[in-house]
Formats: structure tokens, sequence, C-alpha cells
């Protein structure tokens, strides 16, 4: 499996920079003009794809189905419309694409999206270079092959899930493809404070255990950054939140939605993550090296003392600073016994110069 691939201009995977989705979703509110809008705060606010969602509410939900359901549960529960409504509304013309990707060219963001319906998968493949496949539709096996086999890398959410749904979707994507970012993700879109005790960081390991070489990520609902920094921690290298002007505007999507401001603050904070994880190799830092100077002791000499002496433990103690050429207190047993070829005075630090 690949452990790297290209977006763009951009390489994904574990020793790259991360790469934020701003998934502008719904959250247009059927304008046209907001969407524009939103593409140009998404990459203002350091977002490096702006994502939307091609779908046409009779071929993603059930009319019916919600109707005699029994009532809106979840999120769904304080829409005022009909969850069939909320999803006409939601849905974009065709028209928009064309506009919507030279929009992102000219502000140099990505144009991306969630395509729910194969017709919409066709009609989108000219103008992206990625595919996200929702949590929604991780059981829709016949969907996750259509899209992989477009040849494009995919990226699939997991949300609402359990590790039997992740390897069947994931053994269709396999067998297709090997340019696959697998994301961890809560499918709750409530702001409900402690929904961070839910997002269950910890399965980014298991995914990495069980898919040694795919690219891991994390599609977020939660408020803050305190979950985009912990799975950027623990390798997660492509994050998705949802993306708003105004967390005050009525929607589906605009209360959870991260905004322009918190946008900046997360990608500051993430990037911020990612390069203090580092490579692992324990080793003396560039920005560090004046500080062994400064920090570090050196054998220095006790008083003064004259050519000739064969040095003792008495001689010399361990202080600070330690220049080049010094040696650290550890080599103090090679020195005693040994002969002073030179003089040294109190405080100067003693070198092989002095050793005869």
């Amino acid at each position: 499996m690949n452990t790297t691939f290209k977006i763009g201009n951009r390489w994904i995977g574990q020793d790259h920079v991360p790469y934020y989705i701003a998934d502008i979703g719904a959250n247009h509110d059927g304008s046209l003009d907001r969407a524009l809008r939103l593409i140009e705060l998404a990459k203002e606010a350091g977002a490096d794809a702006a994502k939307f969602q091609n779908f046409k509410a009779a071929k993603i939900v059930s009319k019916h189905g919600f109707e005699t359901l029994g009532g809106q549960l979840s999120h769904q529960a304080n829409w005022k419309k009909s969850v069939y409504e909320i999803y006409e509304d939601a849905s974009i013309s065709q028209d928009w694409t064309a506009i919507l990707k030279a929009k992102c060219d000219e502000v140099g963001i990505e144009y991306f999206t969630s395509p729910y319906d194969k017709e919409s998968v066709d009609h989108v493949d000219d103008f992206v270079n990625v595919y996200k496949i929702g949590s929604g539709d991780i059981t829709w096996l016949e969907m996750i092959e259509y899209i992989a086999k477009k040849g494009k890398p995919v990226l699939l959410a997991s949300g609402a899930a359990d590790m039997k749904d992740v390897e069947r979707a994931m053994d269709v994507l396999l067998s297709v493809t090997d340019k696959v970012c697998l994301m961890q993700c809560n499918t709750n879109y409530t702001v409900d404070p402690d929904k961070y005790k839910f997002v269950n960081l910890n399965v980014l390991n298991t995914f990495r255990a069980k898919y040694p070489g795919v690219v891991l990520g994390l599609s977020d609902h939660t408020t803050g950054h305190a979950t985009v920094a912990g799975a950027i921690a623990l390798g997660a290298r492509m994050i998705e939140k949802h993306f708003t002007d105004d967390n005050g505007r009525e929607g589906p999507d605009h209360k959870f939605a991260m905004n322009p401001q918190s946008w900046a603050e997360m990608v500051k904070v993430g990037n911020e993550i990612f390069y203090a994880m580092g490579d692992g190799v324990k080793r003396i830092e560039e920005n560090e090296k004046q500080s062994i100077v400064v920090q570090q002791r050196s054998l220095r000499a006790v008083r003064d003392i004259p050519a000739g002496t064969v040095l003792t433990n008495d001689d010399l103690e361990s202080l600070r600073p330690m220049p080049a050429g010094s040696l650290p207190p550890y080599r103090l047993p090679e020195l005693i016994g040994k002969k002073l070829a030179k003089g040294i005075v109190k405080g100067e630090h003693i070198t092989l110069d002095h050793i005869q």
C-alpha cells in the first residue's frame, strides 16, 4: 500500500504537513455567491481544499422512509423543516460545479466533493483529483468500488461504523486502489460540549496496525482544536471539518462548523503539533548547540596545577560552561593518574592537549 500520494500539487503522507479540508457542505445555504465567498474565506484561513457535497434529495434519502420513522432523530430533531426538504435545500445544481472549480483554481485551493450517487460521480470526475466517501455510505460497497475505479485517491470516513464495516469497505477499496486515506470519525452533528469523549482517537492506532501503509485522517465534528491536535500526534495527516462564515446562521451544519478565525487557529495548532512530533530520532538539535556550551558542565581545575602533576579526583571539578574541546564529567576516570604536559590555571577547563 502507498504511504504517500498526491492531490494536485500536494503530497499527502506521514512525513508531510497535514492537509486541511474545509467541508463547506450545505453551508452555502443555497446561494452560489455564498459558496464562492466561503471558498475565498477557507483559503484565507489556511485550508488546503474546499469540499462540497453533490447529491439529489431523491437519490440520498427516502421521503416516505423519514416521514414514517416516527419523528426526526439525533441532530435532525431540531430541524424546522422535514429531512427531505432540508436535503432538497442543500442540494446543489450541477451547473455550479465548473464555477466552483474555477473559483478554487483562482484562489489556489483544491476543489473536490463527496458525490452520493453514480450520476454525480460521473458528473464531477473531470473536475476533481480526489474523492471523499462519507461515513453514511461505508456499507454501500457498490458505490465504494465505483468511486475507487475512477483511479483517484479516495478518502473513507468511518463514523457510526464498527471495525467489521471498516474492514468490509477497505477490502473493496484496496482491491482497486492503494491511494487511500482512512479517517476516524464520530458521526454526531450536535453541539454537545462533551462530544470529544466519543471521538476515540486511539482507533487511529488500530487502523495503523491493521493497514500499515494507509494514510490516516480525521473527519471531525467537535468544536475546538483538541481532537485535531491529538489526531495529528497519532499520525493523522488529513483533517476534515465543516466550515462556515457564521455559526449563528440557520442551517443543519452551521452550529458545529469552524469559522475563519477558529479554522486559522486550528491550522496553526495542528502544524505546530506536526513539527513538534519530529521523526523520533534522539539527537542534539540545531537550535540546542549553543545551549550545550552554556548548560552542560566540563572538567575544570580546582586550583592552579603545574605541568608534571599526576591528576587525582581532588584536582578537577565539574562546572559550566562546556566550550569546544572541553571534557564532560563522565570522562573524569580517563584522566585520573595521567600527567599534565602543561600547566592549567584555576577554573580553566582541561582538554586532551593538557595530558602528556
